[in-house]
């Protein structure tokens, strides 16, 4: 790609957003503009400057977009050629394999758009196959070249890659102006044709990955070491598993030697990836439900029975806005009181929530009215995040995510 000149348009902004700015967001949102010098084509790179003219950085536009523009640099330096994004992409890859210890580099997040300064793109690694999603369209207009860059960098690594596969149906992009679509990407060296399952490896288990039509890109590498977490507790319990999806939670039990898995989805498809996954593993000191949690949890409770003593929930964002955290609230309230209720005096419960719009101080608040409705107290024992190749930018609250609890009812 030829190097790009150092001519930008220039958009002055508001003194909030320079303040945003300066204090780390990338973001510049459209009514945040207060002038423009020249007017970038959207995809194309304009600068960003105060109301003094002093340069805040330098970002893809997107006239589509609430986000008018994505901070790609701060360096007034920067020239934005394949060298530029080359250094980037190494800087990404060099800092999972060092994270992740070695062999785990097979199967994490490579690449975590704001994360890594690549907005708006997110790259996982499942064994050779490599899953993207493209949410800016600056990054959709070079990602030949960004995809490309890639896989050369990753072959320096010795890291073969078979086939890349594009999960761009969602719904975010149509924010950005851009389709929703899925498919092989096309390119030398690649296999354009690809059957969607790949087999990987996490924490010495084996998973088939759906990356075609799985949830997101097929697996959620996020809660590595916080399976880890729950196999350490889980020897010579009973443990019951709440929307298990693939399984994850309920395997790394029973290898960390449960008494026996109760693994529970509303999906019938979920149950038959868990089932599967059992068996490839070995595991038979499990069963399967298809059941709503919520009722399941209720009719657990009811029936004054305690068959579990560890309770793992793991449920699917009860929010994707600001606008609907309190419901989110008291939908995470509910389930959790039901858990409290059910597990007996010494008994251990794993939570977590996967919505950013949850905030730690909404989540710990919830688990403190669900405690006091159930009559329970609970010790906390850990109080853990995302793994780190979903790094996360202390000024970028976005980044933070991934809510995830261990705790004894005493």
């Amino acid at each position: 790609m030829a190097i790009e000149t150092r001519e930008y348009p220039r958009y002055t902004v508001t003194a909030k957003a320079e303040r945003a700015l300066r204090n780390g967001h990338p973001w510049v949102y459209g009514a945040e503009i207060t002038n423009m010098e020249g007017k970038a084509a959207d995809g194309d790179l304009a600068d960003v400057i105060s109301q003094k003219g002093v340069y805040l950085g330098t970002g893809f536009v997107n006239s589509h977009s609430k986000i008018l523009v994505r901070i790609l640099s701060r360096n007034a330096n920067d020239r934005f050629d394949e060298a530029f994004f080359r250094r980037r992409i190494a800087y990404a890859l060099d800092y999972r394999q060092t994270v992740m210890m070695g062999e785990d580099f097979t199967c994490c997040r490579l690449i975590f758009g704001e994360a890594d300064q690549l907005p708006g793109l997110t790259v996982d690694r499942f064994s050779d196959i490599l899953v993207a999603q493209t949410l800016c369209l600056g990054m959709e207009q070079r990602k030949g070249m960004l995809f490309r860059l890639l896989v050369e960098e990753l072959e320096k690594r010795s890291c073969k890659v078979r086939g890349l596969y594009e999960r761009n149906d969602i719904a975010l992009r149509e924010k950005e102006g851009l389709e929703q679509g899925k498919g092989p990407f096309i390119m030398a060296g690649l296999e354009k044709e690809l059957d969607g399952h790949v087999e990987i490896c996490e924490n010495g288990l084996y998973y088939d990955v759906d990356y075609c039509n799985g949830q997101k890109t097929g697996f959620f590498l996020d809660q590595k070491y916080n399976r880890q977490a729950v196999a350490r507790l889980a020897k010579g319990r009973r443990v019951l598993d709440c929307f298990t999806h693939t399984g994850a939670f309920a395997l790394n039990a029973a290898r960390g030697g449960a008494e026996w898995v109760t693994a529970v989805d509303i999906s019938a498809q979920a149950i038959q990836m868990t089932q599967a996954n059992a068996a490839r593993n070995g595991v038979e000191n499990m069963d399967f439900q298809v059941a709503d949690v919520f009722d399941l949890l209720e009719a657990l409770c009811s029936a004054k029975e305690r068959p579990y003593d560890f309770i793992i929930l793991d449920p699917p964002a009860f929010t994707k806005s600001s606008a609907t955290a309190r419901s989110a609230f008291r939908g995470y309230k509910e389930i959790n009181h039901r858990a409290m209720r059910l597990l007996p005096r010494g008994g251990y419960l794993a939570t977590c929530s996967c919505s950013h719009f949850m905030k730690e101080d909404m989540f710990r608040q919830m688990l403190h009215e669900a405690s006091f409705d159930a009559n329970r107290t609970l010790r906390q024992i850990e109080a853990r995040q995302q793994g780190p190749d979903h790094p996360i930018l202390p000024d970028v609250p976005e980044t933070d995510y991934l809510k995830f609890f261990l705790f004894q009812v005493i």
